[in-house]
C-alpha cells in the first residue's frame, strides 16, 4: 500500500471517489428493460450478472493506475495531463452508457466505444511516462472495451437499423 501512498492518502481517496462516481453514472445510466432484453445477442455474450464484476475490478485497476502515475510524477503540467487523460476517458465511458441504454442507440455506442478504446490508449502512454505498473493495471481495461467494442458491433450487426 505504500506504492499507493506515496506518502499522502488524498491521491488514493480521491482515485476512490472518482472511480465510485464513474461505477455509479455507468449504473444509473445502464437500464436493463424490455428493450434491452428483446436485443439479438451473439452466443459468446457474457452473462449480464458478470458484466458489474467485471467493470468494478477494471475500475478499481484504473483508479491505482491513477494514483501510482500521481505520486510518480512531477508536480505541474505531468500532473495536468493525468487529470485531463482520467477525466477525458471518464467522460467517454458514461457517454457510452448514455447511448447505449438510455438513448438506444447501439450504432452511436459503436463508433463511441472506438473513442473510449482511443483514450484508454491515450491514458496508457500518458500514465507510462511515470508508471510501467500502471501501464499493466490498465492493460484489462484496454482488452475489455475490445471485447465491449465486438458485442457492440455484433449487437448492431444483428439488430439494425437503429
Amino acid at each position: 500500500m505504500s506504492g499507493l501512498l506515496g506518502g499522502s492518502a488524498a491521491p488514493v481517496i480521491v482515485a476512490a471517489l472518482a472511480g465510485i462516481a464513474l461505477a455509479a453514472a455507468g449504473a444509473w445510466l445502464t437500464v436493463i428493460d424490455p428493450w434491452y432484453a428483446a436485443l439479438r445477442v451473439p452466443a459468446w455474450k457474457p452473462p449480464d450478472w458478470a458484466f458489474g464484476p467485471i467493470w468494478t475490478v477494471i475500475i478499481g485497476l484504473a483508479a491505482a493506475a491513477g494514483v501510482l502515475a500521481w505520486n510518480a510524477a512531477p508536480a505541474g503540467p505531468a500532473r495536468t495531463w493525468l487529470l485531463v487523460a482520467f477525466a477525458g476517458n471518464g467522460a467517454l465511458h458514461v457517454a457510452w452508457s448514455g447511448l447505449f441504454f438510455r438513448l438506444r442507440r447501439p450504432d452511436w455506442a459503436l463508433a463511441e466505444v472506438a473513442a473510449l478504446w482511443l483514450s484508454i490508449a491515450v491514458l496508457m502512454l500518458v500514465v507510462g511516462r511515470h508508471s510501467g505498473t500502471g501501464v499493466l493495471l490498465l492493460l484489462p481495461y484496454l482488452l475489455w472495451v475490445g471485447v465491449a467494442a465486438c458485442l457492440n458491433w455484433s449487437i448492431v450487426r444483428l439488430n439494425g437499423p437503429f
